[in-house]
């Protein structure tokens, strides 16, 4: 192991990128079968409530990961400046072209598979696109937080997260209750300024389970937190689908954010990794996978649909498959002379 490796940083990282996969390959299969299927068996149906949280701990997860490496830095102005030019030019040149190669994907689905909705092809495609201007906007801004941090004790930033979580997670949650009990129209207007949202917490956060702000806490206690959070998203999910609710499980949503961190902070507590050379490989390519793995949803969506087997099963071999190719076509391209680790952005 390379000695500036942390390896429950590269697990983290390695999972973060599979349940990546794993939601969108869910996602696929079941926008797909739900044009035919109207009633699911029960069991598929939380199937489907379970994955929906798998699934959205891969973003926290790499928010977290971006606030434990990158905040606990100091930033002048030639730093700065270094910083913009290593992480954010790339990251623009990288967006502009994955938008582009997703573009010629789209015209070439809707040009030669005239049977194919290129409207949701289009979805499919972008579907997880929508990140990249998100983590530009907060790498821009990452060296002006990370110097306001540093003015500043962990318990006092720990105190105003808490502050701005409430804001941001358990309000829009107190809403939400209200819409599905037929009490229309109650919005609580807040803002949170410069915080970045929701997505400025996850960051934040990653930056305190650096400080060791959590350690107070046993592993028992957020081992419990992870289990209750799942257990109360699936529920929750569950409720609004017997209510006839169209709520979708994103990460405003509270119990996202409790799971993710108590899983987040339970890596970070472990010392060793098993099989550590396959979680670094999967590490390694893991942007390369994210930006890569959607062209391969068009193409193996209609081949795994029609396969003679219930839903669960199916997004779970989509699932395995989009990790062989994605991973395969990481690696090829990575071995492009000069241009593999530029167009995959792995420096």
């Amino acid at each position: 192991m390379s000695q500036n490796r942390i390896e429950w940083i590269d697990l983290v990282r390695a999972i973060a990128i599979l349940t990546v996969l794993y939601i969108h390959a869910t996602d696929g299969i079941y926008i797909i079968s739900s044009d035919a299927i109207m009633n699911y068996t029960l069991f598929s149906r939380i199937f489907q409530f379970a994955s929906l949280f798998i699934g959205r701990i891969g973003v926290p997860f790499f928010l977290m990961i971006t606030g434990y490496l990158l905040l606990d830095r100091t930033y002048d102005d030639e730093k700065v400046r270094k910083f913009w030019t290593k992480n954010c030019k790339g990251l623009i040149i990288v967006t502009v072209i994955w938008s582009a190669i997703y573009a010629v994907s789209i015209l070439y689905v809707s040009l030669f598979s005239t049977n194919v909705n290129t409207i949701e092809a289009g979805n499919l495609f972008f579907s997880h696109m929508w990140y990249m201007p998100m983590i530009i906007g907060m790498y821009l801004s990452l060296p002006f937080v990370a110097s306001a941090l540093s003015h500043y004790k962990p318990k006092t930033i720990e105190q105003a997260t808490i502050v701005f979580s409430l804001l941001a997670f358990l309000l829009p949650f107190i809403s939400l209750l209200f819409d599905m009990e037929g009490i229309k129209n109650i919005s609580i207007q807040f803002c949170l300024g410069f915080s970045g949202g929701i997505y400025g917490i996850y960051i934040i956060l990653g930056w305190l389970v650096k400080k060791g702000q959590f350690k107070k806490y046993s592993s028992n206690k957020f081992r419990l937190l992870a289990i209750a959070s799942f257990l109360i998203c699936v529920l929750f999910q569950y409720y609004a689908y017997i209510r006839g609710y169209p709520f979708f499980l994103w990460y405003e949503f509270p119990f996202i954010l409790t799971g993710s961190l108590a899983l987040f902070e339970l890596c970070s507590r472990r010392k060793k990794v098993r099989g550590f050379k396959g979680v670094q490989f999967l590490s390694k390519y893991s942007f390369a996978v994210f930006l890569i793995h959607n062209l391969f949803r068009i193409p193996l969506l209609p081949l795994v649909i029609f396969l003679p087997f219930t839903e669960p099963v199916k997004a779970i071999i989509l699932w395995v498959l989009l990790i062989i190719f994605s991973y395969a076509a990481a690696a090829i391209i990575y071995r492009i002379p000069q241009y593999g680790k530029f167009i995959l952005y792995m420096r």
